[in-house]
């Protein structure tokens, strides 16, 4: 039986389809809009102070997903019950699951100089990213595979693919302006992993010889870990076994029409698990029949075959690096956007089109999303800022995650309609120190004096030809 533990572990634990971004916070001059867009500015000459932080109180954003077999999923999660009628029976599925989450424990930001509106920032984020793609064959072999042998269902009806990875990300930051209208911004990070696992089945079959059914799989299995005795609290501490490192880069433009543009590579990098990890390419023949024994015990049985006796041995994984365009023009107190976001390594993307409706500090946006695994969501963001401070909450998936919510607490699976999904982000951040004053309004500015040349200045003159 599908535990309702079960499947929220997998929606929570178990991206590429819909990574959070949450895009309403895209060209806000927030704390968060400076580490993941590096080109963005934090400070606000005359009226922020000089440093910028979230004192150690984490920004949050979480974003989980499934597509296919919605009824019988959201019958799990909220009457914590199994009914495999409302799986569609000898065809293969096409489901997935996903997850991501990006947790800013601390970061920092310091207005470093005021030539070139330089800025500095540090931070430490833990984040996780997975997906899976299972089929409904699956679902019913762990559950009832007695439903099998009454119909055996076509080739590559156990394939199936999937992953986790978790890591924390230190990361220092820097942009300038390389003109009055053009920046530029890098972000360069050291990771360490702290849990990875793949599985990844390739081939698979039921087919009858004489009286016996076997099931046969191939594939491959990597992870960190088999067992849960493996892990433990200090698993995902920062320690550096797993060590890896990624890079951002990000620019923005402000035409004089009042267009802003802006583009991003974020997060290109790779870890490297450490020797201690565990490799296995997966060939199995299991039989299955009426007689094989209890549910359980098949599933032991599929699991012995997948990580019994694995390599011990160090391999990369890369991270989920995107690239990131925005388009966007203010008309009073609206202002629209365009955003486009694709994946790089994993398959996914989105299309948002941001609409931001402001009214003196506050603000209200609304981001209708399409994601190109054919998936349309709503997310809605209010946020309070001033010049020294700002907070903001909001959802990638308004409707959805209000929905799953209605259906959990009720225990009622006729809540809500298509794919399941919930999504949530808030965060604040602080400024203080002395005000980042123009040089014309007082007598002591950081940077002012300082006549060193443009970082990026610097690095395209390379590039130039000598006179």
């Amino acid at each position: 039986m599908v535990k309702r533990g079960l499947i929220i572990c997998i929606l929570l634990t178990a991206t590429h389809c819909l990574k959070a971004q949450q895009y309403g916070l895209f060209n806000t001059k927030t704390l968060f809009d400076g580490f993941e867009n590096p080109a963005q500015k934090t400070f606000v000459l005359d009226s922020s102070r000089k440093f910028a932080s979230n004192f150690l109180l984490p920004y949050f954003g979480v974003n989980a997903a499934s597509k296919g077999n919605s009824d019988f999923i959201r019958k799990a999660i909220n009457e914590n019950k199994t009914d495999l009628d409302l799986l569609p029976k000898g065809q293969k599925g096409n489901n997935t699951v996903a997850q991501n989450s990006n947790v800013y424990l601390f970061n920092l930001k310091i207005f470093n100089s005021y030539k070139y509106h330089k800025e500095l920032g540090f931070s430490w984020q833990l984040r996780t990213d997975a997906h899976g793609n299972y089929t409904n064959e699956t679902l019913d072999l762990l559950n009832n595979y007695q439903n099998l042998l009454t119909q055996l269902p076509g080739p590559d009806a156990f394939d199936n693919d999937g992953y986790a990875q978790s890591y924390h990300q230190f990361s220092v930051s820097y942009r300038e302006n390389y003109t009055k209208r053009l920046a530029f911004g890098i972000k360069f990070s050291i990771l360490s992993g702290t849990s990875y696992n793949k599985l990844n089945i390739t081939d698979s079959e039921l087919a009858q010889t004489g009286s016996v059914t076997n099931i046969a799989f191939r594939g491959r299995y990597l992870g960190t870990f088999i067992n849960k005795d493996e892990v433990s609290y200090n698993t995902f501490m920062p320690n550096f076994r797993n060590p890896g490192a990624s890079i951002s880069l990000g620019t923005s433009y402000n035409a004089k029409s009042g267009i802003f543009i802006m583009a991003n590579v974020k997060d290109l990098g790779f870890i490297r698990w450490n020797s201690k990890s565990y490799s296995k390419n997966i060939n199995a023949s299991i039989p299955l029949t009426s007689a094989s024994g209890s549910n359980s015990t098949i599933k032991n049985i599929i699991r012995d075959s997948i990580t019994l006796n694995p390599e011990r041995k160090g391999f990369y994984s890369l991270t989920n690096a995107k690239v990131d365009f925005m388009l966007s023009r203010s008309f009073g107190f609206y202002t629209p956007g365009l955003i486009l976001s694709k994946n790089l390594f994993y398959e996914g993307g989105d299309a948002a089109f941001v609409n931001k409706f402001r009214y003196e500090n506050f603000s209200v946006t609304a981001i209708p999303t399409y994601s190109l695994d054919n998936l349309f969501f709503l997310g809605m963001q209010g946020m309070y800022q001033t010049p020294n401070f700002e907070v903001f909450i909001g959802s990638d998936n308004l409707f959805k995650t209000v929905s799953q919510a209605k259906g959990y607490f009720n225990k009622d699976a006729g809540t809500g309609k298509g794919y399941n999904g919930a999504a949530v982000y808030l965060g604040l951040g602080i400024k203080f120190g002395n005000f980042v004053e123009h040089p014309l309004n007082s007598s002591t500015m950081p940077g002012v004096g300082d006549e060193s040349p443009s970082l990026f200045k610097r690095f395209f003159s390379i590039f130039s030809k000598k006179r």
